[in-house]
């Protein structure tokens, strides 16, 4: 079925919204791209990345430190592809396209990979947002129900305490299946995905190969602990990377107040593409001014949705206007206090969704 939003519907609400946007970077006579404070970030963490690698190679920790550095690695990488991976694969870190595409692949150098991630990130989910059936993040695994379109089972009414288990799994799974899942799958919800470019087949199994040696093959052969001793640090680098990565993700849809909106039979959606971003998603702790730091800006997923094409380093200051706008318009601002207010939000929608059939 082909998606067809009513764009006529709310079509005040994002031309009032554009323009304002427009007039501050025109008043403050700024770039939408990247500034300093993004190259700052590339620096600092890109430099942890480094530094906690060789420390890790060096073979000069003892097996308890040397698990330490495997979980700071996986936070450090999460927050990689927060901050640089992601803005880049937007096209929003620079305003330089090659600098944006170079830095893309820094998905690759952690595991994933950039031309996968754009068509099922910037093409399926934020066109499709949490719209069942086409919006890929609504279906991880079968033991998750993250919608009421998907059909109830017994085990779902468990789900708020064990998906913390199954969000650990996340980036492993991202690395070792899902990517080769998705590449040779014919079609994604409403895209077609049928052919590559040749170029895309070498990167795809080159890159991984590139990953597991360095991550894997490397530490056995220089480290002098048992081979399965780095099987576990690699196991916690990707359990706390996994964590990190989906618990973010999540809290911009799955939390109360958000809405899960179906097509009719003939595909028509009830709202305009903008007003659906707004309905769909959530923002938190736009405060915190270390969380929107540590996150690269994904916590303002509500100013992302509507301008993924603008650097994060600018959504907080945006975030006002965007609320301010979107009430003008009678449309409600989601958004909570904190992390572990949208957390405990999200675990409350993981239980409405294991024990009700709807939510209406």
């Amino acid at each position: 079925m082909k998606i067809k939003f009513n764009n006529r519907e709310g079509a005040d609400f994002i031309s009032t919204l554009k323009q304002r946007v427009n007039e501050y970077f025109e008043t403050h006579q700024i770039s939408p791209f990247g500034n300093m404070q993004i190259y700052s970030k590339l620096i600092i963490l890109m430099s942890i990345l480094a530094a906690c690698y060789l420390l890790l190679i060096s073979d000069w920790l003892v097996p308890v430190a040397l698990l330490g550095i495997w979980m700071l690695l996986g936070f450090v990488i999460a927050l990689i592809g927060f901050n640089i991976a992601h803005d880049a694969g937007h096209g929003s870190f620079s305003k330089y396209p090659l600098v944006n595409s170079i830095l893309s692949y820094s998905f690759n150098l952690l595991g994933a990979n950039q031309y996968m991630w754009k068509i099922m990130h910037n093409i399926v989910h934020h066109t499709f947002t949490n719209i069942p059936d086409h919006d890929e993040d609504l279906e991880p695994v079968a033991l998750l129900r993250l919608s009421t379109a998907k059909k109830m089972k017994f085990i779902h009414r468990y789900q708020h305490w064990y998906a913390i288990f199954i969000y650990s799994l996340a980036s492993l799974s991202w690395v070792i299946k899902k990517d080769f899942d998705t590449f040779f799958r014919k079609k994604i919800g409403n895209y077609e995905n049928k052919k590559h470019p040749w170029h895309e087949y070498i990167i795809l199994f080159g890159s991984k190969a590139i990953y597991f040696f360095i991550f894997l093959v490397l530490p056995m052969l220089l480290l002098s602990v048992p081979f399965w001793h780095v099987l576990i640090g690699f196991l916690l680098l990707h359990i706390v990377e996994g964590l990190t990565l989906a618990v973010v993700f999540q809290l911009a849809h799955v939390v109360e107040n958000t809405s899960f909106p179906e097509p009719d039979k003939d595909g028509s959606m009830e709202n305009s593409w903008a007003v659906h971003q707004i309905r769909t998603t959530s923002s938190f702790a736009r405060k915190n001014r270390i969380v929107t730091w540590l996150l690269g800006g994904l916590n303002f997923q509500v100013e992302h949705h509507l301008f993924p094409q603008i650097c994060h380093v600018h959504y907080r200051k945006l975030s006002d206007i965007v609320k301010q706008t979107a009430e003008e318009f009678n449309l409600r601002y989601i958004e909570y206090k904190s992390i572990w207010h949208s957390f405990r939000s999200h675990l409350r929608m993981l239980r409405k969704l294991g024990t009700q059939e709807s939510l209406a």
